[in-house]
């Protein structure tokens, strides 16, 4: 009996067979548990990615609420009339309830609880003249999405600037 030509040119797999068929018994998983590593490190690494993504904005919108607090100090030096109000000079006491207000402001716009945060105002010269130094530092407890770790993560940012007004 002549065999086909095109079974002749099919080459021989393990086991001595030939042609297309079900896997040996040995290797039946192989595809399902290499299926199963890569999507385990695919989602691995798209949650490593969200996170540092939102890690990064939360930083950042830290940092522009620590910039926003000291750009209105300086423009709220001693040479405004002193009240309460926004329009008010700030300082020269720790922590003025307007650049508080400002900086929680600014933070609110993030994805912040404003509540966590701890804003710390300071005037070095102990004076809100024009020339004088203001430093803000806020700080804000990140709490990662994946609780795969539980520590939580001190974010934070100090600013100065030299009252101008």
């Amino acid at each position: 009996m002549t065999e086909c030509i095109r079974c002749a040119e099919t080459p021989r797999r393990e086991g001595g067979r030939k042609g297309p068929g079900p896997a040996p018994a040995g290797r039946r998983g192989q595809s399902l548990v290499e299926f199963s590593v890569v999507a385990l490190l695919t989602v691995i690494m798209l949650l490593f990615v969200v996170e540092m993504g939102r890690m990064l904005l939360v930083y950042t919108t830290v940092a522009n609420a620590a910039r926003a607090g000291v750009r209105y100090a300086i423009v709220h030096g001693s040479t405004r009339p002193a009240g309460t109000t926004l329009d008010s000079a700030s300082g020269p006491a720790s922590n003025p309830a307007q650049i508080l207000l400002v900086v929680n402001n600014f933070a609110s716009a993030g994805p912040l609880t404003t509540s966590l945060l701890v804003v710390n105002v300071t005037y070095p010269g102990a004076s809100n003249a024009p020339g004088q130094p203001v430093n803000i530092t806020v700080v804000y407890p990140y709490d990662p999405l994946t609780t795969y770790f539980s520590k939580t993560l001190r974010l934070g940012s100090a600013a100065q600037g030299i009252i101008v007004y």
